[in-house]
């Protein structure tokens, strides 16, 4: 990973995004103790095709009985 300050990133912003897109992650700090303030990543390319769901996938199953009821508290509580 990639360390700049916020104006190295500034001055050099076209580099910055061309090692993301080579891969790379930037991390941009700021002031005397170059404190973290953000990374930049390249975003993961979606494969196509079928998606898996799940590593549980056909090993196991939830089964809601018809009178199954819930109230949004008891949901969200």
């Amino acid at each position: 990973m990639r360390t700049m300050t916020v104006g190295q990133f500034k001055a050099h912003f076209s580099e910055a995004i061309e090692w993301v897109r080579a891969g790379q992650k930037v991390a941009v700090t700021f002031g005397k103790n170059k404190e973290l303030i953000g990374v930049f990543m390249p975003q993961p390319v979606e494969k196509s095709g079928k998606r898996k769901l799940g590593l549980l996938e056909g090993k196991a199953a939830a089964i809601f009985h018809s009178d199954f009821k819930i109230s949004e508290e008891e949901f969200l509580g």
